[in-house]
């Protein structure tokens, strides 16, 4: 085929294909799925050099599928963007994950936590099967993968760029589905660079921000707390944010997470992440409160803090009196001053509810996901976008955030499979006005 109009010196043959599907993590991939199994040819390309590489560290600690909580808690996870989530969790929700995952031969588990796992904790072995399937489905049409293909977004004539070994790649498409993931992990291909080539584009995106990140402490740790606890977990805790003056709490719960070299990251402040990073950004910083004890009430903290110590220090009374020793008596000494541990109820007000002044979170890049992206009003309920018709968006480049527990990759499946079946009916109406 000869060079189209507009095409840059040195660039390969334009080539045509039905649908181009860019990004090759789980949100392509399920669409990919859906297209192929309806009969339509989809072509992924991916700037990596394999596929679902994002999904495949993620699972290295044991793959967390979905959640198996009620509908409407599951749901909630997803906060200001709920509704929009729960659309497409219409199409494929935690059962539905768990079916999916059933279907490849993987069998899942619910965990105590109510995470849902494969049964060997793997995600090699259900990508291996996803592949599968997707290259030899019975029935349907195979899946072409084009990797080490990195977008540049559109030419002049609307086809699709693509930087490549073998030289800048055009590429003409029926639709396009964009599941570019959003800018946290950078080096597994999600560093949000698709957003500057749909800004030239005019779409609307919220900026990327980290969601599920770590943050550094005011002032940071002193030198004794850093080197001797950095890395160490703080277990059976409890983070309270207190909401407006009168109210309850905004968030309260209960876990573990682990004090870093400059602050605090673990599955505990992830969970509050999102809170803390808006308060950051009203008021450059931000203040939770750490139950160090929440199996205890505070009577009984008082009571046992202020029992008759004799000649003990008071180390050997918290320890032998609470159990409170090792990181968590290391924490409460770097968090509160001389005044307060000497004075038994200020000592004990600690206890329950230790201010931990946070200063910044984490760079975007360390961060488990991001949060922001294409909003939500500028596409159709196929999440199609509205002002470029033929051109959808799913997965984690949608402005969207959800904590870890299985809610991320369970959106990015739902919304993959969403765009997929929009991608279907554009093809359609294409075919009928055709």
């Amino acid at each position: 085929m000869s060079a189209t109009p507009g095409m840059q010196a040195g660039a390969v043959p334009e080539q045509e294909c039905e649908v181009a599907i860019i990004g090759g993590g789980p949100a392509g991939l399920m669409a990919a799925q859906v297209l192929s199994q309806a009969g339509v040819q989809a072509h992924v390309f991916d700037a990596m050099a394999s596929v679902g590489r994002k999904f495949l560290l993620a699972g290295r600690g044991g793959l967390n599928l979905t959640h198996a909580e009620g509908a409407d808690a599951f749901a909630g996870r997803y906060g200001q963007r709920r509704e929009a989530i729960s659309a497409a969790l219409g199409a494929m929700d935690a059962a539905g994950v768990r079916r999916w995952a059933q279907d490849l031969g993987i069998d899942t588990f619910v965990g105590s936590s109510g995470r849902v796992f494969p049964s060997d904790m793997k995600a090699a072995p259900l990508l291996r099967a996803w592949l599968q399937r997707l290259r030899h489905p019975q029935p349907g049409v195979s899946v072409q993968f084009h990797m080490r293909h990195r977008w540049l977004g559109w030419d002049d004539t609307g086809c699709l760029r693509f930087g490549s070994a073998q030289g800048e790649r055009q590429v003409r498409a029926k639709a396009v589905l964009l599941a570019l993931g959003g800018g946290s992990w950078a080096r597994l291909g999600s560093d949000g660079a698709w957003v500057a080539l749909l800004a030239e584009r005019g779409v609307a995106v919220a900026p990327l921000l980290p969601s599920n990140c770590g943050f550094d402490v005011t002032g940071g740790w002193s030198p004794y707390f850093a080197e001797r606890f950095a890395g160490q977990p703080l277990k059976s805790v409890a983070i309270r944010i207190p909401g407006a003056p009168g109210r309850t709490s905004v968030f309260d719960r209960k876990g573990e997470f682990v004090a870093t070299a400059s602050g605090v990251e673990g599955s505990l402040v992830y969970a509050a992440s999102a809170l803390l990073r808006e308060e950051l950004a009203r008021h450059g910083q931000a203040t939770f409160y750490l139950d160090l004890l929440p199996a205890l009430s505070a009577e009984r903290v008082l009571a046992e803090v202020a029992h008759p110590r004799g000649s003990r220090s008071l180390s050997s009374h918290l320890k032998s009196r609470l159990h409170l020793d090792g990181i968590k008596a290391a924490l409460l000494r770097e968090c509160t001053g001389a005044e307060t541990m000497a004075e038994p109820s200020a000592l004990a007000a600690a206890i329950k509810a230790l201010p931990i002044r946070l200063q910044a979170s984490r760079p975007l890049d360390e961060a488990i996901s991001s949060a922001g992206g294409v909003l939500f009003e500028v596409l159709t309920p196929d999440l199609m976008l509205e002002h470029l018709p033929g051109v959808f968006c799913a997965g984690e480049m949608l402005d969207w955030e959800a904590p870890t527990g299985g809610y991320l990759l369970t959106a990015c499946l739902a919304t993959g499979r969403v765009a997929a079946q929009g991608v279907l009916r554009y093809l359609g109406r294409q075919r009928e006005e055709g």
